[in-house]
């Protein structure tokens, strides 16, 4: 009881975009641990969930007027675990790598790619749209192909990575959804 009445509620409220980040975040490790371990599917399916939860963390902070540059930066850190080395790890896992060397460069510069995409999307002001496609879309997308890993060929997963990381980097305008 003492403890309870000693915890400030307008501090914990606060953090609540910032708990359903560490949810994305969460779930992005999870599909890491699942991928080492070999149970692909359910990779695939906290890659899946780490989107939804990325999707309402940026809705509850901005609806709670709770916004923050940590939040922004704690959002980019997890994104790039969650959509970059998890997606990357699980296309290397069920395609690429049965040509090693080209499947190994892919992975690094997709998360090169992600990494550099959220450096420059957290060091400008946000006009409505995004330049460059959200390492969150070119996860989410390289994760739904792996779905059909068994019907498409190695050479289609080296072409998607590549043209998604490049368009990761483009100064393509996606505007927000």
């Amino acid at each position: 009881m003492f403890l309870l009445r000693r915890i400030d509620y307008t501090k914990l409220k606060a953090q609540k975009a910032n708990a359903i980040t560490l949810m994305n975040l969460s779930f992005g490790i999870l599909s890491i641990v699942f991928i080492l371990k070999g149970f692909i599917q359910m990779s695939i399916l906290f890659i899946f969930l780490a989107a939804l939860f990325d999707r309402f963390d940026g809705i509850v902070a901005r609806k709670y007027n709770i916004e923050s540059d940590f939040g922004k930066e704690l959002d980019s850190l997890s994104d790039l675990v969650s959509f970059g080395l998890a997606p990357a790890l699980l296309v290397y896992e069920t395609s690429l790598n049965k040509v090693p060397t080209v499947g190994i460069t892919l992975v690094i510069f997709f998360v090169l790619c992600g990494a550099i995409r959220l450096a420059r999307y957290n060091v400008k002001e946000f006009d409505g749209a995004f330049y460059g496609v959200p390492i969150t879309a070119a996860g989410t997308i390289l994760t739904f192909f792996v779905l059909f890993s068994n019907q498409l060929p190695i050479l289609f997963f080296a072409v998607i990575t590549a043209i998604l990381m490049v368009l990761m980097v483009s100064n393509v305008r996606v505007q927000k959804v």
